[in-house]
């Protein structure tokens, strides 16, 4: 897997790829990286990378021509598209010549502008981004981007969360990190296998050394040694947690069907304690 970014401030993620697991990765082969500054990229001598939007608004806006060239640089080729008076848009039905799409996504490279306007960040997507040969990632600044960006050149828009940052680097280092660490290798199978959202199901509670801690101590059954009693309770756990905090993670999952027949049982079972709870609850309040 190579990432490539480009970004006004490359250092925010020069940092990033520089500790830890990802630096591994990075010596051993498993992962590349390349950052551009894209002021490296504009035309004129004062480097200028934003102006103010046409038909006015608040902020400025990143000019379109110092990331074209820095996307051109790396190999990024733009599609051909209609302008706006000579007819249908790329893709849709009618024209005389259908436009031609950039060949990237066929040669394992997407490109990806980071922005709060794009489709949700998943582990199911991060999924699907691990098995690119290379992600380039635009990050985002003041207003964002001119759309003729985007209409040329990305692939795909996605946000990382329903909020705005001020910063696309610290949304690309969310998607680098959520996703280099399913590429071959980099963390174990087994690490993978029993964390949040494996399964459909958030992770079960974790407890070390000491055994006492603040008056409070490690579950007996995770003493025991009892390899099934400890399984079965980490399941347990997984739904009660899941239930809890993201019922909607079980509503998806009940509907795909991808639990199996302890799990669905667990969950009728604790959903039943749930709503005897909650009546308890609601007649002491009376």
């Amino acid at each position: 897997m190579k990432y490539t970014v480009l970004s006004l401030f490359p250092e925010i993620t020069d940092a990033f790829f520089g500790v830890s697991i990802m630096a591994r990765a990075l010596s051993r082969g498993l992962l590349e990286y390349r950052s551009l500054n894209i002021r490296d990229f504009a035309p004129d001598k004062h480097h200028s990378c934003d102006d103010a939007p046409y038909g006015g608004g608040a902020g400025m806006l990143m000019l379109a021509e110092p990331l074209g060239r820095a996307l051109e640089s790396v190999g990024v080729l733009p599609r051909r598209v209609f302008p706006p008076e000579s007819g249908p848009n790329p893709g849709e039905a009618g024209g005389d010549e259908p436009a031609e799409g950039r060949q990237d996504a066929e040669r394992g490279r997407r490109v990806i502008y980071l922005t709060p306007s794009g489709r949700p960040f998943t582990q199911e997507l991060a999924r699907d981004l691990a098995r690119e040969e290379e992600l380039v990632l635009i990050c985002g600044r003041y207003e964002g981007i001119d759309q003729r960006i985007v209409d040329l050149y990305v692939d795909d828009e996605i946000s990382v969360g329903d909020y705005v940052l001020s910063s696309g680097e610290v949304a690309a280092l969310v998607l680098i990190d959520a996703t280099y660490r399913l590429v071959g290798d980099v963390i174990t199978r087994e690490s993978l296998r029993e964390e949040s959202f494996a399964g459909g199901l958030l992770e079960y509670p974790q407890y070390t050394r000491p055994e006492i801690y603040a008056m409070l101590g490690v579950p007996e059954c995770l003493l025991s040694g009892h390899h099934e009693n400890i399984r079965r309770w980490r399941l347990r756990k997984q739904v009660e947690k899941t239930l809890a905090l993201r019922p909607d993670l079980i509503r998806r999952g009940e509907e795909a069907e991808i639990f199996d027949a302890e799990t669905r049982r667990l969950i009728v079972e604790l959903k039943e304690m749930q709503e005897q709870r909650g009546i308890y609850e609601r007649d002491q309040g009376n």
